[in-house]
């Protein structure tokens, strides 16, 4: 699928990526992580075509500069960091579906999953919108197309949770058919949505790894979180991942993403001090359709 050979890039006297060799095949869910300024971002964007390098990169055999229109027929690419479009969402979404050769409605659907009503949004120019509607509707752009190929940067770091079990399941629904490649600099961030993971530290590969793959990506936890006493910023934090506050004050219950647990942990781990006890178990989750986000139960 994806075959990087001997890639270098250089920035004037900067070598950013030093002698690539990487194979990426359908099925692999790989994590691409590493400081910023390993060369994650340069990488990408020599896989997307986006720069020219020394040494070979090809997607299914083509050349992302040479047969650049094929290549990105087959790419669904999220990047990190917004464009600055000032194009209004409904033209956006039909411009990306006409490029590739998509229903606009189907990226319509997913960013409704994720939370965002586009529709509603129709005449709202791209770069006005907040921070996390700009990122569902790249992620509905992305996901809401046929591809083989899943390119990801930062997928979920202005999502809310709800928003990111949603991005779970979707992504679960592509990982027989996709080779997705999700770059972060945090490992715990994508650690359970990937069988691999790949480490970059100033422009060369340090560890490229098999990781057990035992997460349902479409899990969901049901979690109760006991505090010693209570604390506005602890309550706060909880708060913001969708738990409510039971009538003792001190107990606090809420459902999390199967594969969002370590970055739970991680929050919770800022308040060590305060914590008095901590419940996670699966829960079962009555599984639906974009029309009915809403009727959602989770029965424990």
């Amino acid at each position: 699928m994806i075959n990087f050979s001997n890639v270098e890039k250089t920035f004037r006297r900067n070598t950013v990526l030093k002698g690539i060799n990487l194979n990426i095949e359908r099925g692999q869910r790989v994590a691409l992580v590493g400081s910023n300024g390993a060369g994650k971002t340069t990488l990408i964007r020599c896989l997307l075509g986006e720069y020219n390098c020394n040494g070979k990169v090809t997607i299914d055999d083509m050349d992302p500069r040479e047969d650049r229109q094929q290549v990105l027929l087959k790419v669904g690419f999220v990047p990190q960091l917004p464009p600055p479009l000032r194009m209004p969402v409904g033209q956006l979404i039909q411009f990306a579906a006409s490029l590739s050769d998509s229903d606009p409605e189907k990226m319509h659907d997913v960013a409704y999953m994720l939370g965002f009503d586009a529709r509603q949004f129709s005449h709202q120019p791209f770069v006005k919108l907040s921070g996390g509607q700009k990122q569902k509707l790249l992620i509905a752009v992305a996901l809401g197309r046929d591809c083989e190929l899943l390119v990801m940067d930062e997928p979920a770091a202005n999502l809310d949770p709800e928003a990111r079990h949603i991005l779970f399941k979707l992504l679960e629904e592509k990982q027989e058919s996709s080779a997705m490649l999700i770059s972060s600099h945090r490992l715990d961030e994508v650690a359970s949505l990937v069988n691999r993971v790949v480490e970059m530290d100033q422009g060369n590969i340090v560890l490229d790894d098999v990781v057990a793959d035992l997460v349902d990506m479409s899990s969901q936890l049901s979690c109760r979180v006991r505090m010693i006493k209570a604390e506005p910023a602890f309550a706060k934090a909880l708060s913001e991942w969708g738990f409510s506050k039971q009538a003792d004050d001190l107990s606090w219950n809420g459902i999390i993403a199967g594969p969002d647990r370590l970055r739970f942990l991680g929050m919770l781990s800022r308040y060590a001090a305060l914590l008095a006890g901590i419940e996670m178990h699966e829960a079962e989750i009555l599984r639906v359709n974009a029309d009915d986000k809403d009727e959602v139960n989770h029965v424990a």
